[in-house]
């Protein structure tokens, strides 16, 4: 069963995606974590993201896996290295949409989304996820919560990770890439016609999971 978890960012999807996924016992996949890994890639070789053919070029060369450990957490291999907290500094977020509207881009991490998809049951999270990487996909949510619940999940999120982040610069972040997230041309984010909603603003992490393993099951 492919499971499809969509929504903006700071909405809480990679969380319960995570959650729901080991209780299923199934794949978890953040396909989010892709584009950031690519990100980094892009600013460590100084390449501006503005340059699409060598992003392009980049993410035609660069390997990314995703590993699930056994306490739930997932790591984000890049080139053999573990890059699982070098994708959440800020850096990143304030560029990874830039990054990820890219058309080539996007196609080439499409493939791989779908290549690891198709190794086994699993559950994936990220913006197009039930409405092109896997529009067939048995199950499909969209996750959303109001922008000020999701600034202070992120803010509450990057602080716990010890970065030194304002409650402004979050704010200013999510704005930005709502916008670029929405707005692209390819690819937007937008809710599948057949994706169950859920806005998770006054529900905690517990009742969302359990909200949508009634639905799958």
């Amino acid at each position: 069963m492919i499971i499809a978890v969509d929504g903006p960012s700071g909405a809480g999807k990679s969380t319960v995606a995570r959650i729901l996924a080991r209780k299923l016992g199934s794949l978890y996949i953040d396909t989010g974590a892709m584009y950031r890994a690519l990100t980094l890639k892009a600013l460590e070789n100084k390449i501006p993201v503005s340059d699409e053919k060598q992003i392009n070029g980049l993410a035609a060369a660069v390997k990314i896996d995703l590993r699930n450990n056994p306490d739930g957490s997932l790591s984000v291999m890049l080139d053999g290295r573990d890059v699982s907290l070098d994708i959440r500094q800020p850096r990143i977020t304030r560029f990874v949409s830039d990054v990820a509207k890219i058309k080539e881009v996007r196609e080439i991490m499409v493939k791989m989304q779908r290549e690891l998809g198709h190794k086994k049951d699993c559950v994936l999270d990220g913006r197009d996820i039930g409405t092109v990487v896997f529009p067939d996909a048995q199950k499909k949510f969209f996750i959303d919560a109001t922008p000020k619940v999701r600034v202070e999940r992120r803010f509450k999120e990057l602080k716990g990770l010890g970065q030194d982040v304002t409650i402004n610069d979050v704010e200013n972040d999510l704005s930005n890439r709502d916008k670029i997230d929405s707005t692209r041309q390819v690819s937007p984010l937008r809710k599948a016609e057949d994706a169950i909603y859920i806005d998770t603003s006054d529900l905690s992490i517990e009742q969302v999971v359990d909200k949508m393993l009634e639905f799958i099951k």
